[in-house]
Formats: structure tokens, C-alpha cells, sequence
């Protein structure tokens, strides 16, 4: 927890948990069913609601008082809310900057849009919500989550391809294939920067090391834009040349997934009903986290 310059440790885990997912739900009423659920799963204890009013109590002593005067946990029938506004959350700060970044590259200003996507990244500390796994809530926010930033990468890679950049990626996107070597569009990605770094022997290496992981891990073939390019390296088609500043066209497939950040926005509210679909079973209204910009949070969750 980021308080001003101190950085704070909330210590117990069960409380650690329970403002997790009250963050996930920010906002919005988390029912006693849930919160226990989060807690113990489908075991609780025989008290477990009198241990839960006992983890609240805790927790609205380690926060004190909000901006207005009194404590953001809010206690509202059948559970409890947290309430946050502005810039609490840092995902709300990464959502706002990632929005800001698409709408660079939809105007072709790829240096704003490095710049921008840098700055979304530059939030994390590391994993969504830390370690906590315990819960469906706090499990399926975290995974989602991590999705979302991975997405981030792709599209500061692109931006970055867009001026030129492709030496420069060449040793981080080897880092980012050896820590998800499931995640193709990283292979893609590493295998164009090292062809126009005139490295096509490596660029094809690139691809068989992607495609023997696939084979041996999922038993399936690389995906149609891992195919096309290899097919297109082989053939040295013109389309991949560097050109100057990048062409659009170079782009075998849609890699800057607009979707979950389209759902993320509902008109002009700050918040938004439809999303994760995939992930979770009922809607949330805001999300979690923040770092420096809070004045209270769980712990750091977002700067890697």
C-alpha cells in the first residue's frame, strides 16, 4: 500500500484479500457470500462471518479515513463497498493512458504512441495483485488483467516498428519470448525486428524453436501470422522491407486487439458493465490498484 511516500504492508493475508476483491469490485457491493468465498473457498469455517466482520474492522483501521473524512469501506446490505474516485486506482491510470496510446496510432503519431504505451507499462510492479490466487473474483480479475497489459506490449512493439525501431527490440523481445513461450504474437514480433536487422537466418531459427514449444507442449501447429510470415521470410517477400518509416501493411494479423479496450469504457463514465465477459461470472464497475497515484492501495501491483 502507496500512502504519499510511505509504502505500507497490510501483512495479514485474509485482510490482504478482502480489500483485493473489494478493489476488484470497486464501487460496487460485494456480498458476504462472496467476500467469504474469496476467503475460504467452499469451506469456510463455522464463524466465518464473524471472522469476516473482524478482517473489515482490521482493514478500515489500516486505511483511516478517506479525502472526505471517513473511512472508504463502506458497510451496505447484504456485504460491504469500498468507494473510490479519480485516480485511486492505477489501473483506471493504465486504462487512461493504453486508450490515449490506440488513439496516437490511429492517427499515425507512433512517437506519442511509444511514448504513451511506455508510460501504461512503466505502472507495473510486477504481478496483477501480487500473489493472491485464492479466490474466483481475485483469480479471474488477475488473469484478465495480465492479458491486458501483454496486449500493451504488443501494441509498444508495433508502435515502436512503426519508426524504425527494430535493432533496438530485438534483445527485449527475446526476453519476452522466453518468459511466454506460448504467446506467438511475440515470436512474430521477434522474428520481423531480427529480418530487418538483417538477421534472416536467426528470424527462421526464431520459428522453429516457436514451433517444436507449441508442438510438444499444446500439440498444435504455430498460428496463421506465424505461418504467413515464416512463409514470407523464405521467400524474402518484399512487403517486409523496412521501407523507412514502417507500413501498415507489414502487419499479418490483427495484433492490436481493440476489443477488451473497447470494453472498458461506457460512454463517459469511468467505469463499465461489460467487462471481462470471459472471466468472471457477474459484472465489476472499477478496478484495482494504484501506485503513485493513489493515496491508498492494497499493494504494488502494477510496475514490472
Amino acid at each position: 500500500m502507496v500512502n504519499g511516500d510511505d509504502v505500507l504492508s497490510i501483512g495479514a493475508r485474509k485482510v490482504e484479500t478482502v480489500l483485493a476483491t473489494l478493489l476488484v469490485r470497486a464501487n460496487q457491493v460485494v456480498t458476504n457470500d462472496q467476500l467469504i468465498g474469496e476467503l475460504w473457498g467452499e469451506r469456510p469455517p463455522r464463524r466465518a462471518l464473524a471472522a469476516l466482520h473482524v478482517y473489515v474492522s482490521q482493514l478500515r483501521k489500516f486505511l483511516g479515513v478517506g479525502r472526505r473524512g471517513e473511512s472508504p469501506i463502506v458497510t451496505r446490505s447484504p456485504g460491504y463497498l469500498i468507494r473510490v474516485v479519480g485516480d485511486d486506482l492505477d489501473l483506471d491510470v493504465f486504462r487512461r493512458l493504453v486508450l490515449m496510446g490506440r488513439e496516437h496510432m490511429r492517427a499515425k503519431r507512433y512517437e506519442e504512441a511509444s511514448a504513451t504505451f511506455a508510460e501504461a507499462l512503466d505502472l507495473w510492479r510486477g504481478p496483477a495483485l501480487g500473489d493472491l490466487r485464492e479466490g474466483s473474483i481475485v483469480q479471474g480479475f488477475a488473469t484478465w488483467l495480465e492479458e491486458l497489459r501483454l496486449e500493451c506490449v504488443e501494441m509498444l512493439v508495433e508502435a515502436d516498428f512503426m519508426l524504425g525501431r527494430h535493432r533496438e527490440l530485438v534483445s527485449f523481445l527475446y526476453t519476452l519470448v522466453s518468459e511466454h513461450p506460448l504467446h506467438e504474437a511475440f515470436y512474430r514480433q521477434l522474428m520481423l525486428a531480427l529480418y530487418r536487422s538483417d538477421r534472416q537466418g536467426d528470424a527462421l531459427q526464431v520459428y522453429r524453436v516457436a514451433r517444436e514449444k507449441l508442438t510438444a507442449e499444446l500439440g498444435i501447429e504455430p498460428c496463421r501470422a506465424l505461418r504467413d510470415l515464416h512463409r514470407a521470410i523464405l521467400q524474402a517477400d518484399d512487403r517486409l522491407d523496412d521501407g523507412g518509416r514502417a507500413r501498415e501493411s507489414l502487419v499479418f494479423v490483427d495484433q492490436l486487439h481493440p476489443q477488451p479496450f473497447a470494453m472498458l469504457v461506457n460512454g463517459d463514465n469511468e467505469s463499465s458493465q461489460h467487462w471481462p465477459p470471459p472471466l468472471l461470472s457477474t459484472p465489476m464497475v472499477s478496478v484495482v490498484m494504484a501506485y503513485p497515484y493513489g493515496r491508498w492501495v492494497p499493494f504494488n501491483s502494477m510496475r514490472r
